[in-house]
């Protein structure tokens, strides 16, 4: 997984860095956070200041912990206002020149207090300490996220109308799906797949699975690769959850197996579909946990336009097998490696850091407990009366955000208030739009 270096191994790293990026003709590098309501923030420096910045950081300002959707800010039990400073401190070991953006090159930035101990807000430290938490039980986790998306043109109208999956969408955009593959394959990405969605103008791409950190890093790069990618092209991109009010909307479900010495542990168990023990506590333990998880990995209140029933979204807590209205899809494969778990209900507004992370600390309290996992939902639970909604409200979420005394404990004090904060703010924010109204403030903000 990606650990944190030294100072110095820090700085020997990007004189070694230094001289390759030269010859590739890089010209200044992108430090890239994402904040907590989801946005990425981004600082930049001309390359020659890439050894300086992997010493010292760049200053980036506090507040972001307490920003919302709109730019506006909050406040929270630790937050400072306008007062104090972090170091954003790039990993060098992401580092990857953008095929799509010419002379810049991009890294993942951890943040650090100005006296070189780890901000305890810091969400990419968060997912690191829970991932490291499940190396010490002797297991390993392989996520990945799926990345959808809607094209739209320069008047912002979705910039196709052709079937969902049909080929007349992707020969319309054949050109530019050849590019978005060829930047991504370019910066060293394993892109398994990449088509037309259902919704008009939408397009999906998966990745091979990575560490917790490392996907969640990923998430990012193709995001950033996507946009600048169809901005050469002359189109818009948006990830909001909902673009058009009433379509299914752009999900960003989160993909995960569980390991131990290198055997899948949701492959060739004696439990339901060949779970192992330890699959289906960890499992049972996300599910017992999920309303609260909605605000780490459903955090928008144009979340809850897209998470309702009959999109294919995941509108209920139950599970099953190649189920897609269950918030927990079980994937069997066809082979050992591809065995995972998918959760349907999260989506892009998502700080992938949050979800992840949220999502290790919840299996990892369902193996402490020994939960064991419900009865499979073999139907759509629509259908079924003993159904269980998930909260159908960002307000709703955030209540039993608030109730989990296991997110409490997971994260950080400081990062924890943080989200609260922040996901009580948003709540306040749109509580008097409508659906229409919140569509339009976000569908450009992701």
């Amino acid at each position: 997984m990606t650990t944190t270096r030294s100072r110095a191994e820090r700085v020997a790293q990007a004189r070694a860095t230094e001289a390759q990026l030269t010859a590739d003709g890089i010209d200044g590098v992108v430090f890239g956070w994402v904040d907590n309501a989801g946005l990425t923030r981004v600082k930049s420096v001309p390359l020659a200041q890439l050894e300086h910045a992997a010493e010292y950081g760049v200053g980036a300002v506090p507040c972001f912990d307490v920003s919302l959707v709109d730019d506006s800010f909050t406040t929270a039990p630790s937050s400072t206002g306008p007062m104090g400073d972090l170091r954003l401190v790039p990993d060098l070991d992401r580092l990857t020149p953008l095929a799509a953006q010419p002379g810049w090159a991009w890294a993942p930035a951890d943040r650090y207090a100005q006296d070189g101990t780890p901000h305890p807000g810091c969400q990419r430290g968060f997912a690191r300490r829970v991932t490291e938490a499940v190396e010490r039980r002797g297991l390993s986790v392989r996520a990945g996220i799926e990345i959808e998306w809607v094209v739209a043109d320069a008047a912002g109208d979705p910039a196709t109308a052709g079937p969902g999956f049909g080929m007349t969408r992707f020969i319309e955009h054949s050109d530019y799906l050849r590019d978005v593959l060829r930047a991504l394959t370019k910066q060293g990405l394993a892109v398994l797949q990449l088509h037309p969605e259902y919704a008009a103008g939408q397009f999906e791409v998966s990745v091979a699975a990575e560490g917790p950190v490392e996907a969640a890093d990923t998430t990012m790069l193709v995001r950033h690769t996507i946009r600048a990618v169809s901005a050469r092209h002359g189109l818009r991109v948006s990830y909001s959850p909902v673009f058009t009010e009433g379509s299914l909307g752009n999900g960003g479900h989160l993909h995960l197996s569980l390991w131990r010495q290198g055997r899948n542990l949701g492959h060739g168990g004696p439990g339901r579909h060949g779970l192992h023990p330890d699959a289906e506590q960890f499992l049972a333990g996300v599910l017992a946990e999920l309303p609260a998880l909605l605000a780490l990995g459903a955090p928008s209140a144009a979340s809850y336009l897209r998470l309702v029933p009959s999109r294919f979204a995941g509108a209920y807590r139950c599970w099953g097998l190649e189920n897609r209205e269950a918030a927990l899809r079980l994937i069997a494969g066809s082979t050992a490696g591809q065995a995972n778990a998918e959760f349907k209900c999260f989506d892009a507004t998502a700080n992938p850091y949050l979800e992840i992370g949220g999502v290790l600390a919840a299996g990892l309290a369902g193996l402490d407990a020994g939960l064991p996992l419900p009865p499979e939902t073999r139907s759509d639970p629509a259908a079924l009366g003993s159904a269980e909604r998930l909260p159908a409200s960002l307000s709703e979420t955030t209540d039993a955000y608030e109730k989990s005394a296991l997110l409490r404990q997971a994260l950080d004090p400081e990062l924890y208030e943080a989200v609260l904060a922040v996901r009580r703010a948003e709540a306040e924010l749109f509580a008097t739009h409508t659906d229409a109204d919140v569509i339009e403030a976000v569908r450009w903000r992701y």
